[in-house]
């Protein structure tokens, strides 16, 4: 079965030349050329993956994105201006899982996808999960599904990733550059922040589920789980 693609971008012949290709490289695509039509389009239509671009007219990139995440965790590759990382930043934050700068080489998001897709385990056989436990703390990799004390983190694919990454590693300091690689898929560029932006977000959820400074910084290496012995 080939996994299916959502292109959200209106330049109509970049979507026709990144169709063309990912059929080639054995997917299924679909590509709308407007914003409020893609968030009503998602609600009754399920993808394995979106690549959204941010520079939309009307309604915003970031805009779609915010709605998706509202009523979806598929997983979102955004495509952004060279240089802007501020739209970077604020995307994954809003729950993307990776992006690429425009122009982007086809072959390039072939290979994101398929990093994206793999790490979201939508393609592992039922009942071949197993969890693993830190604490309070819990991920279970067969539905991807993280828990402090019960209770469920809601986390985004790119977010289970990193966390995973972090738990196998658990009292041990895990670099940027390693949980790049296992987590999103992909060497550590010079200032690519996704990581830290990610650490971020599942540093609130787990707060907001009574884990705080369960992840320490190690400056100028990476990131640390903490195993603490008695949890609030």
């Amino acid at each position: 079965m080939h996994d299916s693609i959502l292109i959200i971008d209106d330049d109509r012949e970049l979507c026709t030349l990144l169709q063309e290709f990912l059929q080639l490289e054995g997917f299924n695509s679909n590509a709308i050329h407007d914003g409020s039509e893609a968030i009503a389009h998602c609600r009754n239509h399920s993808y394995d993956a979106i690549v959204l671009d941010i520079m939309l007219p009307g309604t915003q990139g970031l805009d779609v994105l915010r709605a998706l995440r509202e009523f979806s965790a598929v997983p979102v590759l955004m495509l952004t201006a060279r240089g802007e990382d501020t739209d970077r930043i604020l995307g994954l934050e809003l729950g993307a899982d990776d992006y690429l700068p425009k122009p982007c080489n086809p072959r390039e998001l072939s290979a994101r996808l398929r990093a994206i897709l793999r790490r979201t385990g939508h393609a592992a056989p039922a009942g071949t999960g197993h969890q693993l436990i830190v604490g309070h703390t819990s991920i279970d990799s067969g539905s991807r599904s993280a828990t402090h004390g019960g209770q469920d983190l809601g986390l985004t694919s790119a977010e289970f990733n990193v966390l995973s990454t972090l738990l196998s590693h658990a009292g041990e300091v895990v670099s940027k550059e390693v949980l790049s690689r296992q987590a999103l898929g992909r060497s550590l560029s010079a200032y690519d922040r996704s990581v830290d932006v990610h650490i971020s977000k599942i540093r609130k959820k787990l707060a907001s589920a009574g884990g705080e400074d369960l992840i320490a910084s190690v400056r100028g290496v990476g990131y640390q789980f903490r195993v603490v012995s008695d949890e609030a």
